[in-house]
């Protein structure tokens, strides 16, 4: 990933990132009691901005917390990051967090002010190869914990399960629990059998992805059917093809699964047809409000 653009949002200021402060009694700092949202921006325009912010005020509500703008100041806010580094294509980070609070106390959750913190950061390019090799990927037990439905900046598992794939010179890690598939560490997961899409159903286990969203609905536009179910992994294993999805990767086709080809281990027909739909409703959104 590039180095985060110069300027950020700061609890009612823009400003430098480089001067940015936070205290360190930060509640989101001292005990990740804090949820946040990653959206693309493709030429200025955030994409499915209503349903990140949707997704934050559901992660907000879960641990106890009121969104602390509505959907027009967060509008104003974000809208002012982008326009302040210049606009073009980029992702987009930003947290809310309970707060700085006097001492270190678990309970009762205060009601201090909340701090808010945005940035913006250059859009990642896909692999060179991407469109003709895939991603490769490795499989992992689900070690996080009971709520991943809750996007928490508690992440530890998270990262701990995508150094697997790094340690495997692999894109991602795939995760399996109690003989099912979840997601990725980092990415909603898709599989294709028989010519039909599968995702696994939304729950506890999983957290609920806006980029799965997009691509269930270009799915839709490209005429392929799509069900939600349980997936076995063996099912994984056998599938046509198989997907990972994420805000800063679009959709992205894995040909390999913990070194074993997945289908003739090159990247699908069906993904191929999903990944230009998704390319065409983007430039369809191109100057559209947001």
């Amino acid at each position: 990933m590039a180095d985060p653009l110069p300027l950020c949002y700061l609890n009612g200021e823009f400003l430098p990132l480089a001067e940015a402060r936070i205290s360190p009694l930060d509640r989101g700092f001292l005990y990740a009691d804090a949820v946040y949202e990653v959206m693309p921006v493709y030429r200025g325009r955030p994409f499915r901005f209503s349903a990140h912010g949707e997704r934050l005020a559901r992660s907000l509500a879960a641990i106890g917390m009121e969104d602390p703008h509505s959907a027009d100041e967060w509008r104003g806010i974000l809208g002012g990051l982008i326009e302040r580094n210049g606009g073009g294509d980029c992702y987009l980070y930003w947290q809310v967090t309970r707060g700085a609070q006097r001492g270190r106390t678990h309970a009762p959750l205060p009601q201090i002010p909340r701090t808010v913190f945005a940035f913006c950061a250059p859009w990642p390019p896909p692999p060179a190869d991407l469109l003709e090799n895939g991603v490769s990927c490795v499989t992992a037990t689900d070690t996080r914990w009971a709520r991943c439905d809750i996007k928490s900046t508690a992440l530890l598992p998270n990262v701990l399960l995508r150094q697997l794939s790094v340690d495997a010179a692999a894109s991602e890690t795939i995760l399996l629990r109690d003989g099912e598939l979840t997601e990725a560490s980092a990415s909603a997961v898709h599989v294709v059998l028989g010519g039909e899409l599968l995702v696994p159903p939304n729950s506890r286990r999983i957290l609920p992805s806006t980029t799965r969203g997009a691509v269930e609905e270009v799915a839709a536009r490209a005429a392929i059917a799509c069900r939600v179910q349980a997936i076995s992994e063996s099912q994984l294993r056998a599938a046509d093809e198989v997907w990972i999805s994420a805000a800063t990767r679009e959709v992205q086709p894995v040909t390999l699964l913990d070194g074993h080809p997945i289908g003739s281990g090159r990247p699908g027909r069906l993904w191929r047809r999903v990944y230009e739909e998704f390319q065409r409703y983007k430039e369809e959104l191109a100057g559209t409000p947001w």
